[in-house]
């Protein structure tokens, strides 16, 4: 029996987490309430307190589980591809597509850092999308008195960009030009 308690148990903390990321995607963290997840995922409050502790520790697991996420679908774009070079390249256009897809730009980008604090969400990142593009870069040839600055300016220059595309009227078009641009980045930063 307790095996079905325990899968019971992480089913029920998986519902509250994609509700909560629904949630927070489309309305912000301001605008939800810990009722508001659990009437959305079927659960009482309670189980909600009981997985997560409180809102900002909901909040810190849906941020921790698109970094992941993001993280993921850059590892997977380069390795589909072969040579250091490409193999940056494609991880950076799979992390400027996988920021923009909701619910990540919102969740991490706009109110991410504020509600899990500055330092606890660029170690997030470090742990990451930027660990993955610091060794990125430095398989691109990039000297290594330089990835740290590289990987910071790269990072930033791709969370604008985000920003930027889910802010444009017209995001199929800014999402084009976008990556149109972080090529020229990309062959600027490299030697």
């Amino acid at each position: 029996m307790p095996r079905a308690s325990a899968a019971a148990a992480a089913e029920t903390a998986r519902r509250i987490l994609d509700s909560a990321s629904d949630l927070f995607a489309a309305n912000g963290f301001a605008d939800i309430s810990v009722d508001d997840v659990a009437r959305e995922a079927g659960v009482t409050r309670g189980a909600v307190y009981h997985h997560y502790r409180n809102k900002q520790g909901l909040f810190g697991a849906v941020v921790a589980r698109l970094q992941a996420r993001i993280a993921a679908d850059v590892v997977d774009a380069a390795t589909a591809v072969d040579g250091p070079q490409e193999q940056l390249r494609a991880g950076s256009h799979a992390f400027l597509d996988a920021i923009t897809a909701a619910p990540a730009v919102r969740v991490l980008l706009v109110d991410g850092p504020a509600v899990v604090g500055w330092r606890r969400w660029r170690e997030l990142d470090a742990r990451n999308s930027a660990a993955h593009l610091r060794d990125a870069l430095r398989d691109a040839g990039v000297a290594e008195s330089l990835v740290d600055a590289t990987t910071a300016q790269l990072s930033g220059a791709m969370n604008e960009a985000a920003l930027w595309i889910a802010q444009h009227r017209e995001p199929a078009a800014a999402r084009e030009q976008a990556h149109a641009v972080l090529d020229r980045i990309l062959a600027a930063a490299l030697p």
